[in-house]
């Protein structure tokens, strides 16, 4: 019986130990537990714009970073420091960086940024945008990772259309590109200033200048000529309107070029008479009163410039309309249809005549002209018409036409 008592005193006393070590241990993991909690340092992270509170017992903000999951790239954004002494109640800002593939008018970069929009990208880089750039995504678009955003900036230009000019606001990289984006359609004779393929630039003038051929038909009248001729039946120093004269009729037709509506040139592609002009003929008396004379010696004939008329009975008399012609002129050979060279004989008294009216070879006496031969032919000279023979083209002018009386001395 005290055997059984002293087993159950044993077994109970056993019981009482275990216990009291169970105690001490989990007195000892408790204590240690809190102890190591409050050992912690309190501080808050700001992440995406929202502020979340945790306890670290790192060291810097690189390891609470760590404690916290957040995996760090070498162009995040942290402040303070990464290796700025962990702190109570300090406060982390972490800004992730993401990777941008952006272009630039052409020209094509990949960079890290911490911008929360397109807009701060830009601002990080100083880069401006205005109303009138192409951008995609929009300024507000939030950045995410491979972020892809194009930009194409406008420049201002000058465009001249005519004469008309404004400024104009383009993201075309040339000046075809802008003419086609401005809707300025160019005629095969238009000019564009500078050259189509020229790239644009700030401040550049393109000058587009129109050009048009058109046709322009002016009608203009002719003037008529006066011929006068002299009148034995007429009192000397009367004039006498034989036939009015009447203006002809001429139409001309122009090639007109213009530039931005003006006429730059004009050039006479045609002509076409609607209305010939008709002479006006005027008779100048001669007639003198008759007055006793000596009878008048004979003299003899000679050929010169003197302007005395013959006296024999037997000359053969008629009215011609005579012109007036020089060996100088474009395609003149100078020698008359008889062999008379006329380049060597400057002062020769020769007419051309038609053949069938006065023969060639004939001595005559042109009224106004003087003794003179029959010596040459014209294709214009038919009929009752003469061509006189001057040096020089003045005196040929100075003559002009005019109706004379001819006699052919026999």
């Amino acid at each position: 019986m005290n055997r059984s008592k002293g087993k159950l005193f044993y077994e109970f006393l056993t019981k009482k130990l275990v216990l009291a070590a169970a105690a001490i241990i989990v007195l000892a993991v408790t204590t240690g537990f809190v102890s190591y909690e409050t050992s912690k340092t309190d501080v808050s992270i700001m992440v995406d714009g929202k502020k979340k509170s945790f306890s670290s017992h790192a060291e810097n903000v690189r390891d609470a970073l760590s404690d916290y999951g957040i995996k760090l790239n070498r162009h995040d954004a942290v402040t303070p420091g990464l290796n700025e002494p962990l702190k109570d109640g300090m406060q982390i800002e972490y800004t992730p960086a993401h990777r941008v593939n952006f272009t630039v008018d052409g020209e094509k970069q990949s960079v890290w940024s911490t911008a929360d929009t397109v807009k701060e990208f830009f601002g990080e880089r100083e880069i401006s945008v205005n109303q009138h750039d192409k951008l995609q995504p929009a300024l507000n678009t939030p950045i995410e990772d491979k972020q892809e955003i194009n930009l194409q900036q406008a420049v201002s230009v000058d465009l001249v259309v005519g004469g008309k000019k404004k400024q104009v606001w383009t993201t075309s990289t040339t000046v075809a590109d802008l003419l086609k984006q401005d809707k300025v359609k160019l005629g095969d004779l238009d000019r564009v200033k500078p050259a189509k393929k020229t790239k644009l630039k700030d401040g550049l003038k393109i000058n587009v200048t129109r050009v048009k051929k058109v046709t322009d038909v002016v009608e203009e009248d002719t003037p008529f000529a006066t011929v006068k001729h002299q009148d034995g039946k007429l009192a000397k120093g009367k004039e006498k309107v034989v036939k009015e004269g009447s203006k002809g009729r001429l139409s001309k037709k122009y090639e007109v070029v213009l530039e931005n509506g003006k006429e730059v040139s004009r050039k006479l592609k045609s002509k076409k008479t609607l209305k010939d002009s008709k002479d006006k003929v005027i008779a100048v008396g001669t007639k003198i009163a008759p007055k006793p004379q000596p009878k008048p010696k004979a003299k003899p004939v000679v050929v010169s410039r003197g302007k005395s008329s013959p006296s024999s009975s037997g000359d053969k008399e008629l009215y011609v309309t005579s012109t007036a012609y020089t060996a100088n002129c474009a395609g003149c050979t100078g020698k008359t249809a008889t062999g008379v060279n006329l380049h060597a004989n400057p002062n020769a008294k020769v007419i051309a005549v038609d053949p069938s009216v006065i023969p060639l070879g004939s001595k005559v006496y042109v009224e106004g002209y003087g003794y003179a031969v029959a010596a040459d032919t014209g294709g214009a000279i038919n009929g009752n018409r003469i061509d006189v023979f001057f040096s020089s083209q003045s005196q040929a002018e100075q003559w002009g036409r005019k109706s004379v009386k001819v006699k052919v001395i026999k």
